[in-house]
């Protein structure tokens, strides 16, 4: 049971996050990008870059900030999924960056901080 309260609390993050995106005139590319290199929440178009967002969704601070779970390993994962992405649509020569979103959910109210270029 606690697996589908939590993958439901990442996917209404990711709505938050699609629709803060889509406010700030950021073009949704792709969203939920699997390969074998990792995964990617968001790909999106903002001006001239392609952006790679992992979005991280709580409701309380016990183990820290949203942000701090894009750690090393993860960040690794996401720079080879996006590399592949790249590769895969054959656009190896444009601006790329990662971002994260945290989005906090409390009592049906959410917050968003949008933090850029987190490697």
């Amino acid at each position: 049971m606690k697996i589908h309260i939590k993958r439901d609390l990442g996917n209404n993050g990711e709505k938050i996050a699609v629709k803060y995106l889509e406010r700030i005139e950021y073009e949704i590319l792709k969203r939920n990008f699997y390969c074998r290199q990792g995964e990617i929440d968001i790909i999106a178009k903002d001006k001239n870059e392609i952006v790679f967002i992992e979005v991280k969704t709580r409701t309380n601070n016990y183990f820290g900030n949203p942000s701090d779970a894009v750690n090393a390993i993860k960040q690794k994962h996401m720079y080879k999924a996006a590399k592949y992405f790249l590769y895969k649509m054959d656009w190896l020569d444009l601006f790329i960056r990662f971002d994260v979103i945290e989005v906090w959910l409390a009592n049906g109210k959410f917050n968003v901080n949008h933090i850029k270029q987190i490697m």
